[in-house]
């Protein structure tokens, strides 16, 4: 398996999958429009953010996006997880985990201070996150009317 970024072909068969992982992501809340992932992805890689993919074969495995983002209150430039994403085909296989590795790599390289991601509080990927030292930082609440 190879991590890396990906090709042009790459990051529009990215896209293609792009609506049903945000779906997943957002526990079945979201069901967004090719547009929508568009109007989402297109400001991130305009500003720096970037894909790193896993890939064996020609097969496309998973993703995660990374690059920066600002804290809301101090301003201070942290390093962000946007997206991480594994195929259900190879998912328990630990591509997860070698994903979020790369990733950190990557960004600590770029000197930032802190890395953040967001979550959905039911998803299963916490557990991994916290494996890797992510801690609870914030909670957003919701009251349904």
């Amino acid at each position: 398996m190879e991590i890396r970024k990906p090709s042009i072909l790459e990051l529009e068969e990215i896209m293609m999958f792009s609506p049903q992982a945000l779906f997943e992501g957002t526990m079945g809340r979201v069901k967004p429009t090719d547009e929508k992932i568009k109007q989402l992805v297109d400001p991130l890689l305009a500003k720096g953010c970037y894909y790193l993919i896993a890939i064996e074969d020609s097969k496309l495995m998973g993703w995660i996006l990374i690059g920066e983002s600002k804290d809301q209150f101090t301003d201070r430039v942290i390093g962000f997880i946007y997206e991480l994403y594994v195929t259900p085909e190879f998912r328990g296989t630990g591509i997860a985990k070698q994903l979020m590795k790369r990733a950190i790599d990557h960004l600590k390289c770029e000197g930032y201070p802190e890395i953040r991601l967001g979550v959905f509080a039911e998803n299963d990927a916490i557990r991994l996150y916290e494996k890797m030292g992510f801690s609870i930082r914030n909670m957003t609440m919701s009251l349904p009317l």
